[in-house]
């Protein structure tokens, strides 16, 4: 099977990760056995060989 550990920075977010959908303000992330998780990032790098979902913090928008 593949799985992924996911990461927002250098914090792991989930590990055992089978989806990713992108999503309003960031990703919906699933796993066989628990409830999707939603992560407000986007997707910086994906490696298939080490199994890892890199994400960096979404930029708020401000109002001016």
């Amino acid at each position: 099977m593949c799985q992924a550990t996911v990461y927002l920075g250098d914090e792991v977010v989930a590990r055992d990760v089978t989806g990713l959908d992108p999503a309003d303000g960031g990703v919906r992330l699933t796993t066989l056995f628990e409830e999707p998780t939603f992560v407000a990032g986007q997707i910086r790098h994906i490696d298939f060989l080490r199994h890892r979902v890199l994400l960096e913090p979404c930029e708020e928008v401000g109002d001016e």
